[in-house]
């Protein structure tokens, strides 16, 4: 007999498979609240983000090198997956206490509320009935099936021809209607994420005329780029290359109409502006390379772009600094703040409000419809994409995202360089072989590169030419490769000749430093 504080006690295995149909109903229709109003944040990434907000610190490192740039895919597709668990769990407990199931989705619904209720894009109310719907509609959802399961009668069917003799009707009842709910979640998931789509800006992006900037470093690669070497890192990297790396699980869609950059804080003259009046002003244009501090020796998450935008220090003389002001504070829509000294934003270097990338507007995934940008520091502490606030503070005031989780505030980007050919576990023929890459040290820039294979003689490279000291070179070593299995490593020297350093540190709590090495096999 079923317990009386349960509808019905339907099997193990369709009781899990009733409370994974119900959390996956929850999820999906839960979502449908923040997609109609047209929110770019729901149920499910509020708790991811909120989940980055807490354990950032000790899961950075380890996200990015098991997942790279898919690491917030990851984190959401483990926020679903570990609620479809738990809602199994639930259907399960469900057989016999239904109102501690009930009781476990008004937590699931206490978690979302709490985490969309604080994401800077929601509202407590949207996050409310967000929450609502997808408690009422999970508890709906695992009581309807227990209601069809098998314990509901004892009759069983007439079997045809095929017919499974060792399932019930009410069984089989049982199981279609859970099929159809999870095809109703399907469903509905689809629909959510159509209606969230609604608020993508890349046609508004797309139609956006940029200003001829009033200067200009090369807008092409300069002489002597190492073109002909095949594998090397482009001069320029593609906007669809450039790595990704942020705490916004979605990408903000930011429209320019509504869209104003306040500057405010510790200055005699706060203000704001639009989109419109920084494309009326002076914009500069200048090749950068901006890095990202979890980027380890070797890795990927580093690039080098042209970026059009109004210099950070022009912006900064119109509101007239305080002289206590001594941070500059960005701030993005999403709340992500970084913080940098306001002497850098004075001393000369590019620093700018950036608007453009690479001859377009900037993609939304790098920050449309503005972001900051300034050489030399890394970008945790400097590269607030989706800007929406300048402020000026004290230093010791304020501490930006990423510092109280334990990273360094001030973060200058060390000496770096990183072979890109032969990769590592490549085979080889013997004799005239090119090793190739990029090595960088905004903003002193390159002055050197060397090669060493196994423990022999260090040996210069060819450099590309470059712009500046803010960008990236290109560097190639003909290597005389003989038969047998080598180790090849580099290292590079910036212009005041400093040589980077070999020994071997992880990224926190201001950057990895090493030499960057490959193991090649040459064949006989």
């Amino acid at each position: 007999m079923p317990s009386r504080s349960t509808p019905t006690a339907p099997s193990g295995p369709l009781s899990a498979l009733a409370g994974f149909a119900a959390a996956a109903c929850a999820l999906a229709v839960g979502e449908l609240p923040t997609a109609i109003a047209g929110q770019r944040v729901g149920l499910v990434a509020a708790v991811a983000n909120e989940f980055v907000d807490r354990f950032a610190a000790s899961l950075k490192d380890l996200a990015v090198a098991l997942f790279g740039q898919n690491d917030k895919v990851a984190l959401v597709v483990g926020v679903v997956v570990a609620s479809l668990t738990l809602g199994a769990i639930l259907g399960l407990v469900a057989r016999h206490r239904f109102w501690i199931a009930t009781l476990g989705f008004v937590g699931f619904g206490v978690i979302g509320f709490g985490s969309l209720a604080t994401d800077p894009s929601s509202g407590v109310g949207w996050a409310l009935g967000s929450a609502t719907v997808a408690v009422a509609t999970g508890i709906g959802v695992l009581a309807a099936a227990h209601r069809t399961s098998p314990a509901a009668t004892s009759e069983t069917s007439r079997w045809g021809p095929g017919d499974d003799p060792t399932m019930t009707a009410p069984a089989r009842r049982q199981f279609l209607v859970v099929a159809g709910m999870l095809g109703a979640a399907s469903v509905t998931g689809v629909a959510g994420r159509v209606l969230r789509g609604r608020g993508s800006i890349e046609a508004e992006r797309s139609a956006l005329e940029l200003p001829e900037p009033v200067r200009s470093t090369p807008t092409t690669a300069p002489t002597g780029t190492l073109t002909q070497v095949e594998g090397i890192s482009p001069y320029l990297t593609p906007n669809d290359a450039f790595y990704r790396i942020d705490t916004a699980l979605g990408i903000p869609q930011v429209a320019a109409d509504t869209w104003r950059l306040q500057v405010h804080g510790l200055v005699d003259r706060p203000y704001e502006l639009t989109l419109e009046e920084i494309l009326d002003m002076d914009l500069v244009e200048e090749t950068v390379t901006i890095a990202c501090v979890s980027n380890e020796v070797g890795g990927d998450l580093v690039g080098n772009a042209r970026w059009l935008g109004v210099p950070l220090g022009a912006l900064l003389e119109r509101a007239g600094v305080d002289p206590e002001g001594t941070q500059v504070v960005g701030r993005s829509t999403d709340g992500f703040t970084v913080g940098f000294p306001t002497e850098i934003a004075l001393d000369g270097r590019v620093a700018m409000v950036a608007v453009g990338m690479n001859g377009e507007p900037l993609p939304a995934a790098h920050g449309y419809p503005a972001r900051l940008i300034v050489a030399g520091l890394y970008g945790y502490v400097s590269a607030t994409k989706w800007l929406s606030e300048i402020e000026l503070t004290r230093f010791e005031d304020f501490d930006a995202y990423w510092i109280p989780r334990g990273w360094s505030k001030e973060a200058p980007i060390k000496t770096q360089s990183r072979i890109d050919v032969p990769r590592s576990g490549a085979e080889v023929d013997p004799g005239p072989t090119a090793v190739a890459g990029v090595a960088w040290a905004p903003i002193e820039g390159i002055a050197a590169v060397e090669v060493q294979v196994d423990d022999g003689r260090w040996r210069p490279a060819e450099l590309s030419d470059a712009d500046s000291g803010n960008t990236w070179r290109q560097w190639v070593h003909r290597w005389d490769a003989t038969p047998g299995a080598h180790t090849v490593r580099v290292r590079a020297t910036d212009a005041s000749g400093d040589t980077q350093t070999p020994e071997e540190r992880p990224p926190r709590p201001d950057g990895a430093t090493g030499y960057h090495e490959v193991q090649v096999r040459v064949r006989a």
